[in-house]
């Protein structure tokens, strides 16, 4: 004997019922079968919803009886010969008009009672296997409500196994046939009365038939080809699991995992038998195996589960502690009002103790706990019952997690990274679970990065939204298109860009936007609003993500510390922050620490060169650094490299700007303003506090050039030429070079133009090369020196690159 049940959605409609009625035949070809059915596919809902509109006195119950009975005709047209039709539709409108009469009676007294709602929900499976037993050649329709005994707790009754088991048998034995269909859900009380065994619970119907007969195996046929490592709802890259254990099984059903009913495992549990999960749409599915034990798994885990709508409940106070009986109390009054515990956990200071229940019975449960310990509170040794909602419960599974360490650091330890709080933590004592309660706004996320630490140690997704696609942009998602198969193929990371925005339009997509038509989906974005944009960011939640800042926008730089306060990281090629007032700047690497999100602005100084990096490795590694030098204006080392006196100083500007050197305001450069922000910067970095009032500037440029638009700040400078002639002879005559210096010593900095000779680190200084020298406790005689390119929106986009994986790396 083998039993196979089948679910709403694999009876949903007669064409999938024919898909059906094909498995049924080939597996009866091998073994005597018992066949399971649900009610089509939404029906039960249908009729929970007429009685309870009924009862509210809404005559719109006869719109959902309607419906009820026209699927039913319909599959019955659809599936059985015409010949052999009568019979069958005569018993679909006989309990069609029954069905009427009880909502009508509903109706008229405005009353349903749980028995009533039983008796309805019974008829969704009544109908479906009566018409599926006639559409099986040769099917024997067993009532399940006859054979299957329960008490009278009506919607979710206990099973009387010893009386079902022989009942069972019994009927077997004296009614032998090849195929047996029987209703899913329903049973009966001892008087006869219609029972049911909770929703999903046609699961349990066929359990209950397998172990009373002994069956070699169950199939439970479904949607989907059987139980996944986590929810593919929430988890694009979740797995079949092959094999599982009952005890795994049930550990993942009792926390959310649809594809079983939770009480399903345990009547086969006792007997052994094998159950396989199988997927209706696709038979030729291997599904999952559960039994006794799993088979070989290198993996310590085997899923991850979740359930949403929790509220905790909290019990504190003093008078707690060290007094036996509180524990009991607690439980005995959540027991009284038929409040389920989902989870417990308690304090070692015994201070306390927190359980976690469904949120519908939050009030109940305060109300019935404050009267049980009304007396404490009134003594002030106990606190009124605390009650938090809008929570989730996620448990990570597996039979393998007691023999291996680390599991519950690398559990807690990827929420953490991505900014998960943890309410409360119970793990059992058998080690098969960890269990931890998140605020429901999580759970999406929380569930995608265990699974990615536990199932996907291949690949790590990195979510990137990005501000600014001019220049420096535009090159850095080129680059990430061109290397996206290096990435994947020997890092492993795929790099998903989720989001992109200019000064005009926003476009985000959180599955993801393709490199090679990024312009055309942002011109059809939204308007660009940046704190629309940020909100979309923190709203949607995304794991590893990470913000990268490729604007010269003080709006998005004031953006940051609401990114790193919801553990996002953030990448800044803008060096706004970092060189805004100190209070600002200690304030965003205080919550990029606090809240374990990188803020990464290597290109803030010297693009793609590693001037900061090298400067923090010093420091970490316990250098200390007395004297900084360095000329940081890529742009001004091009200009005064390539400006003679042959052609006019504002033509060789002018040629900086054309290459992609200068920022979008020139005169942030030849003002020195721009270098000032980047010893400052440096400086900080070092551990100084210091403001940009606080730098001397021996600027060049005269006043009249920095004023006006861009436009007027070249006419000017054309008219300026005289000025820049001469300071080039002046340089030229001593037989030095111009370089725009900077310097930090001992806690003064200072900026400016400056003659340098041949024997000078920075007389050979070519293009737009910066450089930049490191005395230190170390480096005493001979400075660290870091020297390349500095300016180009290749290289800077290649540093913002380059940030943007460091950022993934906590």
């Amino acid at each position: 004997m083998q039993v196979l049940k089948f679910g709403g959605s694999s009876v949903a409609n007669a064409v999938n019922i024919k898909k059906v009625i094909d498995i049924i035949q080939q597996k009866s070809s091998v073994d005597t079968t018992l066949v399971v059915v649900s009610a089509l596919g939404g029906i039960t809902d249908l009729l929970l919803e007429a009685c309870t509109l009924a009862a509210k006195g809404d005559e719109a119950y006869k719109e959902n009886l309607a419906i009820i009975e026209q699927r039913h005709l319909q599959a019955v047209r659809e599936l059985i010969p015409i010949t052999n039709q009568s019979s069958v539709l005569s018993f679909v409108k006989t309990h069609c008009n029954e069905m009427e009469d009880i909502c009508n009676g509903i109706f008229l007294l405005r009353e349903l009672s749980a028995r009533t709602k039983d008796r309805m929900g019974s008829y969704g499976e009544l109908l479906s296997s009566r018409i599926i037993a006639a559409a099986v050649p040769g099917a024997h329709w067993i009532d399940s409500a006859a054979l299957i005994k329960t008490n009278s707790l009506y919607g979710n009754a206990t099973v009387d196994f010893v009386v079902s088991d022989k009942a069972i048998s019994a009927y077997i034995i004296n009614n032998p046939a090849a195929v047996y269909i029987a209703p899913g859900f329903v049973a009966s009380d001892t008087q006869g009365i219609n029972t049911t065994l909770g929703r999903g619970g046609s699961d349990y119907s066929a359990a209950i038939f397998a172990a009373a007969l002994d069956a070699t195996l169950l199939e439970i046929w479904t949607d989907v080809s059987g139980m996944m490592t986590a929810d593919p709802r929430l988890v694009n890259n979740a797995k079949i699991i092959p094999s599982i254990s009952y005890q795994e099984a049930m550990e993942l059903s009792h926390f959310g995992a649809k594809v079983i009913y939770p009480p399903t495992i345990q009547p086969v549990m006792s007997k052994g038998i094998p159950v396989w999960i199988k997927n209706t749409f696709a038979p030729q599915d291997e599904g999952t195996l559960i039994q006794q034990k799993a088979a070989e798994n290198l993996n310590s885990v085997t899923g991850i589960s979740s359930i949403n709508n929790i509220a905790l409940l909290s019990l504190e106070g003093s008078g707690m502690i060290g007094i036996p009986g509180f524990s009991k109390r607690l439980f005995a009054a959540l027991a009284s009002k038929k409040v389920n515990v989902i989870l417990i956990t308690q304090s070692s200071s015994e201070h306390s103790i927190c359980v976690g229940i469904d949120a519908g019975d939050a009030d109940v449960a305060k109300d019935i706990i404050d009267e049980a310990f009304s007396h404490e509170i009134a003594l002030n040794k106990v606190e009124p019952l605390l009650v938090e909602r809008n929570l989730s419960v996620v448990a990570l599974v597996g039979d393998g997690m007691k023999s291996h360490t680390g599991i519950s650091g690398r559990f807690f330890g990827a929420l953490g990274k991505n900014g998960v709080n943890i309410r409360a933590i119970s793990q059992g004592s058998s080690e098969r679970n960890i269990t931890a309660v998140v605020s429901s706004k999580d759970v999406k996320k929380a569930i995608n990065v265990i699974h990615e630490a536990f199932f996907e140690k291949e690949i790590k997704e990195i979510n990137l939204f990005i501000a600014g696609v001019g220049n420096v942009g535009s090159k850095l998602l080129g680059q990430l298109k061109q290397q996206q198969g290096y990435l994947m193929n020997q890092l492993h990371v795929k790099i998903k860009l989720a989001g992109i925005a200019n000064s005009k339009k926003i476009y985000v997509n959180e599955e993801g936007i393709a490199l090679d038509n990024w312009q055309t989906l942002l011109q059809e974005g939204e308007d660009a609003d940046i704190n629309a944009y940020i909100n979309r960011i923190i709203q949607l939640n995304l794991r590893n993500t990470v913000f990268a800042d490729v604007t010269a926008s003080e709006n998005v730089a004031m953006a940051y510390k609401a990114l790193l306060e919801k553990t996002i990281a953030v990448v800044a090629c803008n060096k706004i922050a970092c060189s805004a007032l100190y209070e600002y700047y200690h304030s965003l690497k205080d919550t990029s620490k606090e809240y374990n999100a990188k803020f990464l602005f290597e290109t803030n100084v010297g693009a793609s060169l590693p001037i900061i990096g090298t400067l923090n490795d010093l420091l970490r590694s316990g250098d200390s650094v007395h004297k900084m030098q360095a000329v940081l204006s890529g742009t001004l080392n091009f200009v005064f490299n390539n400006y003679d006196g042959n052609r006019s100083f504002a033509s060789v500007v002018k040629q900086a700007q054309e290459e992609g050197y200068t920022e979008p305001d020139p005169r942030l450069d030849l003002s020195g303003k721009d270098v000032m922000r980047k010893i400052m910067i440096l400086a900080r970095e070092a551990g100084h506090v210091i403001e940009m009032e606080h730098i001397s500037n021996n600027s060049f440029m005269p006043d009249e050039c920095m004023k006006g638009s861009v436009d007027d700040f070249y006419q000017s400078m054309e008219a300026q030429e005289a000025h820049f002639k001469k300071i080039y002879q002046a340089a030229a005559a001593a037989g030095c070079k111009l370089k725009f210096v900077a310097s930090f010593t001992e806690g003064k900095a200072a900026v400016g133009l400056q003659h340098i000779d041949p024997a000078h680190d920075f007389y050979h200084l070519y293009g737009k090369d910066n450089i930049v020298l490191f005395y230190t406790d170390r480096y005493i005689q001979q400075p660290l020196v870091i020297k390349g390119a500095g300016a180009g929106a290749d290289l800077t986009a290649s540093g913002v690159f380059a940030d943007i994986l460091r950022a993934i790396n906590r």
